[in-house]
């Protein structure tokens, strides 16, 4: 039976959605607390996350263990993956797409046999696939 793993995470506002602020917990790992508000999401400041700066730190590090998964499991193991989500937020529609940019070295891989694997680990990693509903893209390259 596979192993599974519920991660929780908790979320307190105060006040309305234009002048009300937040915070972000991280509670099985107890690892941050972040504040959030509408300025940060609709127009993005310094110091303050958003929702979708949360899931794009979710989709870069689900993306790349994801690749070093199928990368390993051919026997081609990455000194090094990089990978940046950019999740867009619109105002009034809300998550439009996640795209991928990703660098990495990996010793006796072609570019274009690693292509291959991270369009593989773009399409099925667990995020990419909670995330089935809005674009995904990617740009990928051999650092």
């Amino acid at each position: 039976m596979p192993t599974t793993l519920t991660s929780e995470a908790t979320s307190v506002w105060t006040g309305d959605l234009p002048t009300g602020t937040g915070t972000v917990t991280l509670d099985s790992s107890h690892a941050a607390e972040f504040s959030v508000n509408w300025k940060a999401r609709a127009e993005g400041v310094s110091n303050t996350t958003n929702p979708e700066e949360l899931l794009g730190a979710a989709h870069a590090a689900c993306f790349a263990m994801a690749l070093a998964n199928a990368l390993g499991s051919a026997g081609h193991t990455p000194e090094s993956i990089q990978a940046t989500a950019a999740v867009t937020f619109a105002a009034g529609t809300g998550v439009i797409g996640s795209h991928l940019l990703v660098s990495a070295k990996i010793p006796g891989l072609t570019e274009a046999e690693f292509e291959v694997f991270a369009q593989d680990a773009k399409e099925n990693c667990p995020i990419s696939k909670a995330l089935a509903g809005i674009p995904i893209t990617i740009e990928a390259e051999l650092a």
